[in-house]
């Protein structure tokens, strides 16, 4: 058989997680990375030859975790808030103008710290491809630097100016700022734009005017909606196309019914959820609707204040109802299919199968199950990104 010089082969998995109809989970198995590529998926036995060759020693194999909703441009944090609500203090929109005031505040080298320290930190525990937002500038300088800034660390960047309304400004100033001059200075460096339509933040016709100036702009649509109680959230992002609301906490059953016959993905929060002592959204109840479903951190210094994808995949099955492969699928490929992803495109995230992205996450366990089963353990064991490992062990 002759050796390819340009290529990687993984050999040994124990399982082999793919999120593809024709592969599956796969056993002993073995794949091959030329470039930045998956170039090739199957038995060990049958593994082309390489010149380099990493034998992972019966451990499971998944894609990369997709993070599909973050918030790392920020500065200070909310313990004093944090540790009120865990007093009983119920948790509101209002707390974010906190983080809006010292990050204003913060040097642009100190917001890039931040970022690079939480990148870095979600990249150690298998999140290979990340989302993040603007929304704590609030003021056309703070907002445009802050999507400048996360443009440099993150793979995709949400404009989300339409937050919460700061304390110098009226909501209709404010909302004219929004979709005027802070759009315009912005759209250069997001994808996205994201309006929290919520109680103590922006109504449905406010945050109608938000989606439709994004849409002129070309940005692609996103929307914070139904976390505090039910409301026109869901309603307003499936009737505007968003590629995804998230939050989605509270649902009636005509808003489980509208995301069931859309392409809008519902992104649930659940270490955001915990934080804030709401209940978990009803994922159970999405999936056997036909809805889909995306699994994401929401890494903010208010609300949640995690990088761990797998806390969150773990907290799916052990109390939201999910099982193990429907967690997994939604914290990768689902979460790619929030941010309009193709997942059969050459490069695709959130799967493994020839010519996707080569972007995956190896555990110290035998299965991925293990995620729930050991709940708590850190079970990354090394992390590809782009065809190359970039954190663990690799030999």
């Amino acid at each position: 058989m002759a050796v390819n010089p340009k290529a990687t082969v993984i050999t040994g998995i124990g399982e082999l997680t793919t999120n593809t109809e024709e592969f599956g989970a796969l056993n002993d198995a073995a794949l091959v990375i030329e470039n930045d590529r998956v170039s090739w998926i199957g038995p060990t036995a049958t593994a082309p030859a390489a010149d380099h060759r990493v034998d992972v020693g019966g451990r499971a194999v998944l894609p990369g975790w997709v993070d599909s909703h973050t918030h790392l441009v920020f500065a200070g944090d909310r313990t004093a808030e944090f540790g009120a609500r865990m007093s009983g203090t119920p948790y509101s929109a209002g707390g974010i103008r906190t983080t809006v005031e010292a990050t204003r505040a913060a040097t642009d080298d100190t917001l890039a710290a931040n970022l690079r320290r939480l990148r870095a930190e979600a990249l150690r525990q298998g999140t290979t491809y990340l989302e993040t937002k603007t929304g704590y500038g609030l003021t056309v300088a703070d907002e445009k630097r802050c999507a400048v800034l996360a443009a440099e660390v993150a793979d995709e960047v949400t404009f989300l100016g339409a937050h919460v309304v700061p304390p110098e400004l009226s909501a209709a100033d404010y909302l004219d700022l929004v979709c005027g001059v802070m759009l315009d200075a912005v759209a250069p460096h997001v994808r996205w734009i994201d309006v929290f339509c919520e109680t103590g933040a922006f109504d449905a016709a406010q945050s109608a005017r938000v989606l439709e100036a994004g849409r002129a702009a070309g940005l692609g649509l996103r929307v914070h909606g139904n976390q505090l109680a039910p409301g026109p959230g869901v309603q307003l992002a499936v009737q505007h196309g968003a590629a995804s609301v998230d939050h989605c906490t509270h649902l009636t059953a005509a808003d489980i019914d509208a995301l069931a016959v859309s392409t809008t993905v519902a992104t649930l929060l659940p270490a955001c959820d915990l934080c804030t002592r709401q209940p978990l959204a009803p994922a159970r109840r999405l999936l056997d609707a036909g809805a889909r479903i995306a699994l994401a951190t929401n890494t903010n210094p208010g609300s949640s204040y995690t990088t761990s994808m797998a806390f969150c995949v773990t907290t799916a099955v052990l109390q939201m109802g999910l099982s193990l492969p429907e967690a997994l699928y939604a914290a990768t490929a689902g979460a790619a299919q929030s941010l309009a992803h193709d997942l059969t495109a050459p490069g695709a995230i959130g799967v493994l199968r020839p010519d996707s992205a080569a972007d995956i996450h190896i555990l110290d366990a035998p299965s991925a199950i293990h995620l729930a089963y050991r709940p708590g353990i850190p079970l990354t064991w090394s992390v590809w990104r782009h065809g190359k490992p970039v954190t663990g062990r690799h030999e």
